[in-house]
């Protein structure tokens, strides 16, 4: 079958559509025709040469896919169900979704609400579970009902979606980017105002800056991040994801011990099947409230894959761009 395949050897390093013999599936797996999948900034970082997050010389791409059951040992997700399959090794030690047919374990399949179509759950994918993720945790930080909440890479995948599920869950999205020609764009996916990246936090000359924002999602790291946990308001939460600007914080203890503010780590990979079953309960109650088309940056087929690749990682995305594999 058609797939797009990463291959690294002694000295070489190739990607690409090409014909493919996937190994024999595990009896456990879950075998899943592929209606859609998703590009992630992780698969862009798979996909590179001397990539150090692909631990395998030779597999398909693609952390996340949705479709439909084709067999199923798992009697919980029977044959016709549509199901969304991410995390784990997928697309990262194990072949992903970049192929017309994908297996994997039960523990990573997750069966769509009644609310989220399979192009939907795309438009979704692993940034929406982790924008979803973040949103659950702020509200179990204790996040109060209307309050103003500052998302960062708010034209990226997570960014985007965080700023549509927080307004569909009346909050008052607050979107930060270095893309201010994106202001109306964010604008009609629910953010009710956009500020720059050097507009997060004030007074640099101090240790702390003032205290503006209830809570943060941020999809950046480095700096960025640092700027935010300085200028939360007293007793907030930062979810942080990305490490899009540097996997590096250089901060201080300050905001910790005289403002009580907390970093609250997100992973979409290995989460618990709670957390999982939880997060796409959550999504498919505000799907009726979200534009998912509106989200979408492109659909392309698995030959425009490797110029996506390149678009993703380097931020100049608006929303996300989605894999149909079975178009030329």
């Amino acid at each position: 079958m058609r797939c797009f395949v990463i291959r690294e050897g002694s000295g070489t390093f190739s990607r690409g559509v090409e014909e493919y013999e996937p190994p024999v599936p595990d009896p456990g797996d879950v075998q899943v025709r592929v209606d859609y999948s998703g590009v992630n900034y992780k698969d862009a970082l798979v996909a590179s040469a001397s990539s150090r997050v692909r631990r395998v010389p030779v597999l398909v791409g693609g952390v996340d896919a949705a479709g439909i059951v084709v067999t199923s040992p798992d009697p919980a997700i029977p044959a016709g169900t549509p199901v969304c399959v991410h995390g784990g090794e997928l697309g990262v030690a194990r072949d992903g979704g970049f192929a017309p047919l994908v297996y994997a374990p039960s523990r990573l399949v997750s069966v769509l609400p009644s609310s989220i179509s399979t192009r939907d759950a795309m438009v979704i994918g692993t940034a929406g579970f982790t924008a979803m993720e973040s949103v659950l945790a702020l509200e179990h930080h204790g996040l109060e009902p209307g309050a103003e909440v500052l998302v960062t890479g708010a034209t990226g995948g997570v960014g985007s979606l965080a700023v549509s599920f927080l307004r569909a869950r009346s909050y008052q999205p607050v979107a930060s980017t270095g893309s201010p020609q994106e202001s109306a764009w964010l604008v009609e996916r629910g953010a009710t105002r956009v500020i720059g990246r050097d507009e997060i936090a004030d007074r640099p000359d101090r240790v702390l800056a003032s205290e503006r924002w209830a809570g943060a999602i941020d999809c950046v790291g480095g700096e960025t991040l640092h700027h935010i946990l300085r200028s939360l308001r007293y007793g907030a939460g930062v979810a942080a994801s990305g490490l899009v600007a540097s996997p590096d914080l250089n901060t201080n203890v300050y905001p910790f011990i005289t403002r009580a503010v907390a970093l609250l780590g997100i992973d979409a990979v290995e989460t618990s099947p709670v957390t999982r079953t939880n997060v796409w309960r959550e999504l498919g109650e505000v799907a009726a409230h979200v534009d998912f088309t509106g989200l979408i940056d492109s659909t392309i087929s698995l030959a425009g894959l490797d110029e996506a690749l390149e678009t993703i990682r380097s931020g100049k995305t608006r929303g996300r761009i989605v894999v149909d594999p079975t178009t030329n």
